[in-house]
């Protein structure tokens, strides 16, 4: 038996992506798609200083219309890491973990990174360690797997399985019930699952709670058993 979970590369994405992480055996970033753009590929969404929210962002080097995510680049001429260290500044006021999260990050940024993949991954990585689940993510453009050919959007993730073999449940977050054929997934043995999370509020030490943030904010106000708390709070659909 084997669940198995596919996204695209996020950066430092919100809870719910964590979740499928956690609770599947094994996960795939899948990069060999086209990279669209205002996305969550090399962005993300954090608490801004007095009310509302910002996006803290790493700059990318241009690159064509058709560029695949896998072959996006950052631009390291721009001093990207101090600018996000900066923009975490308000959380020192009110958050109880600032300084142990900024470890974190730390740990990310020692680090130098070409393309978005390579950063994506070690992130989220070094989350799933710090959380307590050591998770080795699999990049797709370096598997050594073919693939029949693709004829809708739901076939990427069941042409992977029937690839690997072994694959009994996959997992996708609840956005895709809406284009997957769940008869091509039974026809193949693959039982598909939809995670809904059951988002829970937490204490951002301001009036209006700002729900859908990056990881980074639940961090911040949260301990490690209250985080998986709040990734163990699913339903499959």
């Amino acid at each position: 038996m084997m669940k198995l979970g596919i996204m695209q590369p996020y950066f430092l994405p919100y809870i719910g992506y964590f979740s499928l992480i956690k609770h599947t055996d094994e996960f795939i970033l899948f990069d060999t798609v086209q990279y669209i753009r205002h996305g969550w590929i090399e962005r993300n969404r954090v608490l801004k200083q007095n009310e509302g929210w910002l996006y803290v962002q790493v700059p990318l080097q241009k690159h064509d219309q058709t560029t695949l995510i896998k072959d996006i680049l950052i631009d390291n001429n721009q001093n990207w890491k101090s600018k996000i260290l900066a923009q975490l500044q308000p959380y020192k006021k009110t958050a109880p973990y600032y300084y142990k999260i900024l470890k974190i990050i730390d740990e990310i940024f020692i680090r130098d990174y070409n393309d978005i993949v390579s950063l994506n991954k070690m992130s989220l990585e070094l989350i799933c360690n710090y959380l307590g689940f050591k998770k080795k993510l699999i990049v797709f453009s370096e598997m050594d797997i073919e693939i029949e050919t693709v004829t809708a959007p739901d076939e990427w993730a069941l042409n992977i399985c029937k690839a690997l073999g072994g694959v009994t449940e996959y997992w996708n977050p609840p956005g895709g019930m809406s284009f997957f054929d769940r008869t091509k997934y039974d026809t193949a043995k693959i039982d598909l699952k939809f995670q809904k999370m059951n988002l829970t509020e937490y204490n951002q030490k301001r009036t209006h709670f700002e729900s859908g943030l990056s990881i980074i904010d639940a961090l911040m106000f949260n301990s490690i058993e209250e985080i998986n708390m709040m990734l163990d709070n699913y339903e499959l659909v």
